[in-house]
């Protein structure tokens, strides 16, 4: 069965001031630097890129093998509610969701995480303490983003203090697509230092950076400002996690440790619903990344639909048959 690597392989070195220690330091030591680096990486080939997501979706894997990729799934999965009606019993009720994803049957692995409001992080951490199930929390003025910095880490901050071991934040996409690269590097920089021990998932809705080049541009940027993950998108907007927007950011952190021998998570949110989908993702990792990242540690699923079926599909193979739409919870 699957289970969370207890600790990285490989950790991104912070410098006393919070800036990343790497063999590509010199790259942001000024913006027209950055600049110089960003805009010379490698163009897309967007049909090329479509291709290979699509080839590689094709792929079919036998009973055995489909039994191991939905543990394997379902230990990845961050168990997310983030609406403005959340309350203390429906995250009490994730969170035992997320320790016994199948009441009925306890070889279920436990999912990765419960990922919440930053007021909702004592409630979580309450109600999963001593499972190994982490807390994440959405910071940054999420999902939007639009906050001065200081509003932005005291967000952080107030996660942090209540328990939060990871961070999801969001990127100044306005910045970014104005090419004010050094400063969603400096902000990505803060929130890092702002995150203390929490692993900090950077996320940059790639659904409102309109091209691959700048989903790679901004892969380089976020791994380059010590972000533990990079994540597709917040799950809020009409495209979310694809298979090509995936596969080009598996190829991003599998060339950045290639450079730097830092390891950095991927995940994708939004928009992933069946074990089908999972299954073709956990290809695109084996094949692109490498089997180094096929662990909760690297990888995560931010799609709590997607759960339903997982069990669904464990339930079939454990018995032969499928159990009714009430087997299980419909979040």
């Amino acid at each position: 069965m699957p289970t969370t690597a207890s600790s990285p392989k490989h950790s991104t070195a912070l410098e006393q001031g919070g800036a990343p220690t790497h063999a590509l330091g010199d790259v942001t030591a000024s913006d027209s630097t950055l600049r110089r680096f960003l805009h010379g990486l490698p163009g897309v080939d967007a049909v090329g890129l479509e291709a290979r997501a699509a080839s590689l979706g094709t792929r079919s894997i036998k009973t055995t093998s489909k039994a191991y990729a939905i543990d394997l799934a379902i230990s990845m999965v961050d168990l997310t509610t983030l609406e403005g009606a959340d309350t203390p019993g429906k995250v009490r009720a994730l969170g035992v969701k997320a320790v016994h994803p199948d009441p009925t049957d306890r070889t279920t692995p436990t999912m990765a995480a419960v990922c919440v409001y930053p007021d909702m992080v004592a409630t979580a951490k309450e109600a999963v303490a001593g499972s190994g199930v982490k807390v994440a929390s959405v910071a940054t003025a999420f999902p939007a983003g639009r906050a001065a910095l200081g509003v932005k880490l005291a967000d952080v901050r107030d996660a942090v203090a209540a328990g939060a071991d990871e961070i999801d934040m969001v990127i100044d996409r306005g910045a970014f697509l104005a090419g004010h690269y050094l400063k969603v590097y400096d902000e990505i920089v803060a929130v890092k230092e702002a995150s203390g021990a929490a692993r900090l998932k950077v996320i940059f809705e790639t659904g409102e950076l309109s091209t691959y080049d700048n989903i790679r541009r901004a892969s380089w940027l976020g791994m380059l400002a010590g972000a533990d993950f990079i994540k597709t998108s917040t799950g809020k907007v009409a495209v979310n996690a694809t298979p090509s927007n995936t596969l080009l950011m598996l190829e991003a952190v599998r060339d950045f440790r290639a450079q730097t021998g830092v390891q950095v998570g991927v995940k994708p949110a939004g928009g992933i619903r069946t074990t089908k989908d999972a299954v073709k993702f956990l290809v695109l990792v084996n094949e692109t990344a490498g089997a180094d990242w096929l662990d909760n540690h690297w990888f995560r699923f931010g799609a709590s639909s997607l759960l339903n079926d997982l069990l669904m599909q464990r339930q079939k193979l454990a018995t032969g048959r499928y159990s009714g739409p009430d087997y299980v919870t419909v979040d």
